[in-house]
């Protein structure tokens, strides 16, 4: 079976190293030197990756035969592929290759079907699954345990607990006017609402920093070819 692992981007320098947006969890191993992958398009492959190494926080490649910035440069958006054993398995199970979630029906827990994952966005901070509905439409569903606690992949479903608007706008425009409402028969206090008079805030009516994001990432991994 095989897998895109990467895609080549711009040329970087001129001794023929070139930027790779890295599409599977395993780079060591999928990316390591010596690696032999196949091309999309098939006319620039097969290529030997010959040296990696990680700058300004991504990764770097030069293939065999590549030597300077001119054919660096004419692989720009090739992707690179490796062969997979489709019995292979992550290890870590919280984790998913890309061809196990594909054509999985999508169904809430109260078993509503929503449609089918038809594709795998793969993001900085976590990926996406892609969904086609009934009627042609689609959806993009975060894939972050909160949002889809189970995948089955016996049964081939994957389960979701959609946080309003998810699905239905309305379902957001509800939500909003309720948070709205709420907001406005809260009490005053120091910490929502003006200080007391004197300006003075009293002790404890700072608010802790916030902006980490919440546990529970899940991980899909690569994509088919």
């Amino acid at each position: 079976m095989q897998l895109v692992v990467a895609r080549i981007g711009r040329a970087h320098g001129i001794k023929g190293e070139v930027t790779v947006e890295v599409r599977t969890d395993e780079p060591e191993l999928r990316l390591a030197p010596g690696a032999v992958l196949t091309t999309d398009p098939a006319s620039t492959g097969p290529l030997t990756i010959e040296t990696g190494r990680v700058h300004s926080g991504r990764l770097l490649l030069r293939f065999e035969g590549v030597k300077d910035r001119t054919a660096a440069e004419a692989l720009r958006n090739t992707l690179l592929i490796a062969e997979v054993d489709p019995e292979e398995l992550p290890e870590d199970p919280e984790e998913f290759y890309d061809h196990q979630l594909i054509d999985l029906d999508v169904v809430t827990e109260d078993g509503v079907e929503v449609g089918r994952i038809i594709e795998i966005s793969h993001l900085p901070y976590h990926d996406l699954l892609i969904v086609e509905r009934a009627d042609g439409s689609q959806v993009m569903i975060p894939f972050v345990a909160e949002i889809v606690p189970e995948i089955d992949l016996e049964e081939q479903r994957a389960v979701i607990t959609p946080p309003p608007g998810l699905l239905d706008d309305a379902q957001a425009e509800v939500a909003s006017s309720r948070d709205a409402e709420a907001d406005a028969d809260s009490p005053s206090t120091p910490e929502n609402g003006p200080a007391p008079e004197g300006g003075e805030v009293p002790e404890g009516g700072e608010v802790p920093e916030g902006g980490e994001a919440p546990e529970g990432g899940r991980t899909a991994r690569g994509e088919d070819a």
